[in-house]
């Protein structure tokens, strides 16, 4: 984050048309979402420190679930479709395949919620509890 206020969903919008490609699970601590990014930047990575929803045109998949792992790796190679971010709703990234959802209890949240970075320009934002988008987790 820079020194400009942080406008909800105008970093995370730059996802839309981009292809997730990869899902990678860190020491069952936190997942990795990598998006292709622009070209000659490398990828973008959503680091997702508390364990995103899944939601498919079925039903919602958690953590817990039997086979959330699986669905989560369904998405790829899903496109982004559309991002929203708001408080009471948290992230949502929808892509041609699912859409991922992080909005936590307030239980659920340590220290961070996520983190997006890799953009062209050195962009980058860190969701916390009671900040842009979380307030209700103060």
């Amino acid at each position: 984050m820079g020194t400009e206020p942080y406008l909800p969903n105008e970093l995370l919008s730059r996802l839309v048309g981009d292809r997730m490609y990869s899902v990678e699970f860190v020491l069952n601590d936190y997942v990795q979402l990598r998006f292709d990014g622009s070209p000659g930047a490398g990828p973008v990575t959503l680091n997702c420190y508390v364990w995103p929803v899944v939601q498919t045109v079925d039903r919602l998949w958690h953590e817990q679930d039997l086979g959330y792992a699986d669905a989560l790796r369904r998405l790829i190679p899903g496109t982004v479709a559309s991002t929203s971010e708001a408080t009471g709703a948290g992230i949502r990234i929808s892509l041609d395949t699912g859409t991922v959802v992080i909005h936590p209890a307030k239980q659920d949240v340590f220290v961070e919620i996520a983190e997006l970075r890799g953009f062209h320009d050195g962009a980058w934002m860190v969701w916390r509890p009671g900040e842009v988008s979380f307030e209700e987790l103060a």
